[in-house]
């Protein structure tokens, strides 16, 4: 005689895979917060080294501009000397 497995064994097999499935729902779900934190942290990172070198590159200009300024001075100095 064959033999069949009982209603239970089923029941059980399906509650099974949807408690793996929801395990690996789930397991996703953290692994892509945890992307997506540490992909918010490099661009916080990123934007922070970005102004710093935003602003070194101003402070930087106005040194250029001040220099130029001084020696423009100079020259207008030299061609008109009163």
């Amino acid at each position: 005689m064959a033999y069949t497995p009982s209603k239970d064994y089923k029941r059980r097999e399906r509650e099974q895979r949807k408690a793996d499935k929801r395990r690996v729902r789930e397991e996703a779900k953290v692994e892509k917060l945890a992307a997506e934190k540490v992909a918010a942290e490099l661009a916080a990172e990123e934007a922070t080294k970005q102004a710093v070198i935003d602003e070194e590159a101003r402070i930087e200009a106005e040194f250029e501009a001040e220099l130029q300024a001084e020696i423009d001075a100079e020259e207008k100095a030299k061609l008109n000397p009163e």
